[in-house]
């Protein structure tokens, strides 16, 4: 009889109970939140799946100072969680790019007014970014493989 538990996850396979080895990669952001009510503050764990992108954004203030964030942006805006911030914008476009790369979301800039706009690398509506070449060139298309050049012409029969 096998026995399932903790030292085994599933049946038939035997595990150490012990073992405190990397558990599958659960990527969550923790977010504090206080209650409206009762002013306690809670803390709540969120999946990084369920955010929809990576949205950056910069603030001037009244002294003229220039601040930008980024943050992770969630369908219900209560969770969204500001991970960098830095005065002025010398790193932020690397940060704000690593950050989506990282979590495979997708880039966008908040608004002035709160919406975020989609950011893609466009100019007149044509995909601006790495060359890929489609078809092989004349000159390497009569090129054979090595496989090919190894076998010998069979005989006609005409």
């Amino acid at each position: 009889m096998l026995l399932a538990g903790a030292g085994c996850s599933q049946p038939g396979i035997f595990q150490p109970a012990n073992d405190n080895g990397p558990l599958a990669d659960v990527r969550t952001v923790t977010v504090r939140r206080q209650l409206d009510k009762s002013g306690v503050t809670v803390k709540v764990k969120v999946p990084v799946a369920e955010y929809i992108g990576v949205a950056v954004a910069t603030h001037i203030s009244e002294s003229g100072d220039l601040t930008s964030t980024i943050e992770l942006v969630h369908p219900n805006g209560d969770f969204n969680y500001r991970v960098y911030e830095e005065g002025g914008n010398a790193n932020i476009v690397a940060e704000w790019q690593n950050w989506g790369k990282k979590l495979r979301l997708p880039l966008y800039i908040r608004a002035g007014d709160g919406s975020l706009v989609a950011y893609s690398q466009q100019i007149d509506g044509v995909m601006v970014g790495v060359e890929h070449s489609r078809r092989m060139l004349s000159a390497e298309a009569e090129r054979r493989t090595r496989f090919a050049r190894r076998r010998k012409p069979g005989e006609r029969t005409a």
